[in-house]
């Protein structure tokens, strides 16, 4: 590998955040899942989970909206919430759902600094009771104009770049935060990836 390349990669590990991360409950457009994976890499989230019964997993590889951006996270697929929730729960996130409920906080009032996991429902249904009942809690994106909903990719692009504002205010990027041996995984997969 070139230095140039080596240095970009460790650049970019270095930036990474471990606690935060997103997850796709049975999101329905390939394009909007490469779009979020496109939103999650330009600011440092590693993991994606997705949660989908809908469409195989292979249907938004690739996709002009992901940029490639798939290539540099670790996706994880999961065929119930339950599985997906506890996997999360036992690793410390909290989980924080976007959903229009009576309890639900303003954006900018969420420490998005926490460990903290991000889910976001389908285009038309949202997200399910199941996993509503799991999160710890709500927020929602104030919005004036007569429709009052974003697209996915959209709302979690802006809840990322809330939460990147945060934690660079923190002084949370600039730190590595991988333990020794899921630094070593991550560094071996972006190296076969630049070989291609």
């Amino acid at each position: 590998m070139k230095p140039e390349r080596k240095a970009r990669m460790d650049a970019v590990l270095h930036l990474r955040q471990p606690d935060l991360v997103v997850v796709l409950e049975n999101v329905e457009d390939p394009h909007n899942i490469g779009a979020v994976m496109r939103s999650a890499d330009s600011v440092g989230v590693q993991d994606i989970y997705v949660i989908n019964t809908i469409i195989d997993p292979n249907e938004y590889r690739g996709k002009r909206s992901a940029a490639s951006a798939e290539k540099w996270l670790d996706i994880h697929h999961f065929d119930t919430v339950a599985d997906c929730i506890t996997e999360l729960k036992n690793k410390g996130f909290q989980i924080w759902a976007t959903h229009l409920g009576v309890a639900a906080a303003e954006i900018y009032s969420v420490d998005f600094t926490q460990p903290i996991a991000l889910v976001f429902g389908s285009e038309r249904q949202g997200l399910s009771n199941e996993l509503l009942n799991y999160c710890d809690g709500n927020f929602i994106i104030p919005q004036v104009g007569m429709i009052q909903s974003l697209n996915i990719s959209v709302a979690c692009a802006i809840s990322l770049y809330e939460a990147f504002r945060q934690r660079q205010a923190k002084g949370l990027y600039g730190t590595n935060h991988f333990e020794t041996e899921r630094e070593a995984a991550i560094r071996s997969n972006w190296g076969k990836q630049y070989e291609h």
